[in-house]
């Protein structure tokens, strides 16, 4: 029986809850659903490195590598042979002789290249001699990849000018999952809800630009009002200051994660990623993005570049400067074409953008279709 082989150098998580640790869990689901449809044998290989050689040596005993028609895999933000813990890898050749016999036997392999946050020096946290080291290993793996590798896999074509490997490349953002929509034809609320769901203590994500915006909104009365989703270790670590400007009348905060925040998105019109305008941000998709759509609910984002593409190709909301009277823009033009957005999200969202169309799209990159 023909197989493709799904290869994570790292552990797989059991309870994802970063867009990080979501996406491995996610291309593996959609990648059963593309093994049933093919009539073909789904093998994963992940964990620590000696738990990656117990698996591969099976499959190579039993000389699976000769049916096998791709291989997918996917890296981390560290290189790929630190994931093992403490960062100490106990078998430091799984990883080449797993795509060493690949390649020899002709399968196309396909990498996820996560992240090029170590290229930026203001992003990157490490410094001196340290930070020399650890950037030696990121360029050493980026040689190793375009070594064996058929295709690398980006979250978008703006990032392939920072990814220093010789071989094709294509973007393969995150994708939504394959559900219902529960799109409701309700109205557009009055006041307006609006949802931000993230981090709150990096000025990068834009919250605090967020919260300006609707405080200049509301000045003269409450138009909208804005629900607040984050970690609640990260409220209690802000200043009294910061607590105090979330502190509104049409400010809602919540703690709520899974099956309670699929209840908040039902009671919101739509969602805001208000990041800054960086040359980092411009060519990350936040996987929010794909929830928040997932949960059939248009968006008002700001114009760094792969999130405005992807918005724009619905479109499924607006798209607004990085500054709080632009967002207060947004939130006007938004209204008269609600509705529209929804329909377009239900419309079309899923059939171009869900996981499931992930995996086929790297196998095309890999095969062409041919089984």
């Amino acid at each position: 029986m023909k197989n493709i082989i799904i290869y994570y150098p790292f552990t797989v998580a059991t309870n994802p809850k970063s867009g990080s640790a979501i996406r491995p869990v996610e291309m593996i689901k959609a990648f059963e659903v593309y093994a049933k449809k093919n009539d073909l044998q789904l093998i994963v290989i992940s964990g620590t490195s000696t738990e990656r050689r117990q698996q591969w040596k099976k499959l190579v005993e039993e000389k699976k590598y000769e049916q096998t028609l791709f291989c997918y895999s996917e890296n981390q933000t560290i290189p790929l042979w630190l994931t093992d813990p403490g960062h100490i890898p106990k078998d430091w050749r799984i990883d080449k002789d797993v795509f060493q016999t690949l390649k020899k036997h002709h399968v196309p392999i396909g990498v996820f290249y996560r992240d090029v946050y170590w290229k930026f020096d203001e992003l990157y946290s490490l410094k001196g001699f340290k930070k020399f080291i650890m950037q030696t290993i990121y360029k050493k793996e980026e040689k190793f990849y375009g070594k064996y590798m058929h295709t690398v896999f980006l979250p978008s074509d703006a990032m392939g000018k920072y990814v220093n490997i010789n071989t094709a490349k294509m973007a393969l953002p995150p994708g939504g999952r394959f559900t219902e929509i529960k799109t409701n034809n309700n109205a557009i609320q009055k006041p307006f809800k609006g949802i931000y769901v993230g981090g709150i203590n990096n000025d990068d994500y834009g919250l605090p630009t967020l919260v300006e915006s609707f405080a200049l909104l509301n000045k003269e009365s409450i138009k909208g009002e804005l629900v607040i989703v984050c970690r609640e270790d990260e409220y209690t670590q802000l200043s009294d200051s910061d607590k105090e400007k979330l502190t509104k009348p049409y400010i809602g905060l919540k703690h709520v994660s899974g099956a309670e925040l699929q209840q908040v998105y039902t009671e919101v019109d739509f969602a805001f990623i208000p990041r800054k305008r960086s040359v980092y941000n411009d060519f990350a998709v936040p996987i929010k993005l794909v929830e928040y759509l997932t949960a059939g609910l248009p968006i008002i984002a700001t114009n760094c570049s792969a999130q405005e593409d992807f918005i724009k190709s619905g479109p499924y909301g607006v798209i607004t400067e990085d500054d709080a009277e632009s967002l207060v823009q947004g939130m006007q033009d938004i209204q008269p074409q609600f509705e529209v957005y929804k329909r377009n999200i239900q419309q079309s969202f899923l059939q171009q953008h869900a996981w499931n169309e992930r995996a086929e799209q790297a196998a095309q990159a890999l095969i062409g279709g041919q089984q």
